[in-house]
């Protein structure tokens, strides 16, 4: 299965807000509080004693399982509706970021990526890997993401570079926000991401809005 490999960062290198990431990182895998000087967000470390407690660490490679041809097929069926019901607004929201270096993904409930729009850079595996229609990124297979967090925690959440549970997806920044069917059932989520980007957390109220409108669509 496709990987990435673990990438060491130096903690003298570090902006601030990096460096409190990795002293929060360093306290929990050390078995203690976390503490609020950290200024972690506490579904984040939520998140991390999950991947904890279910045997993950956070040095390990990350497989970026796709799903097999026929459950692919299978997942592009069943989110039909889904997909393009959020088909305009995932358009229009890759056109908003497209100069930020960040794309855009849908997933469903389960955390299967249905569409991604925007400037992907399928040249990098970091950015094609995770757009691949059948990828699973779910907490479970990917550890702490948005995706995972935002379907955990059903509300919208931001994640920045070594917020992410695994090592080797620390590259990564990203919003995400739930998608509700009328029923109020999640029906999936929207993730913006970007790979070795600004953080801009001002993205969340972006996708959040964006949700919004495919749940009104």
């Amino acid at each position: 299965m496709p990987q990435l490999k673990t990438v060491a960062m130096s903690v003298t290198a570090l902006t601030p807000r990096l460096s409190a990431i990795a002293l929060a990182r360093k306290r929990l895998l050390d078995g203690q509080p976390v503490g609020a000087s950290t200024t972690l967000a506490h579904w984040i470390e939520r998140s991390w004693q999950r991947c904890l407690a279910a045997g993950m660490k956070p040095d390990a490679q990350v497989d970026f399982a796709l799903a097999s041809s026929s459950l692919v097929g299978n997942t592009q069926e069943i989110n039909a509706q889904l997909v393009k019901g959020a088909a305009p607004t995932l358009h229009h929201l890759a056109r908003a970021i497209v100069n930020t270096r960040y794309f855009v993904i849908l997933t469903n409930a389960q955390g299967v990526v249905v569409d991604a729009q925007g400037a992907i850079d399928h040249g990098d595996p970091r950015a094609h890997l995770i757009t691949r229609v059948g990828t699973d990124l779910s907490e479970a297979r990917m550890g702490t993401t948005a995706i995972g967090a935002t379907l955990a925690e059903m509300q919208p959440v931001w994640l920045h570079r070594g917020e992410h549970f695994f090592d080797a997806t620390a590259a990564y920044s990203c919003a995400g926000a739930p998608i509700f069917a009328p029923d109020g059932s999640c029906a999936g989520m929207l993730d913006v991401t970007g790979v070795d980007t600004q953080e801009r957390p001002e993205l969340t109220h972006l996708v959040t809005q964006s949700a919004r409108k495919i749940e009104n669509d």
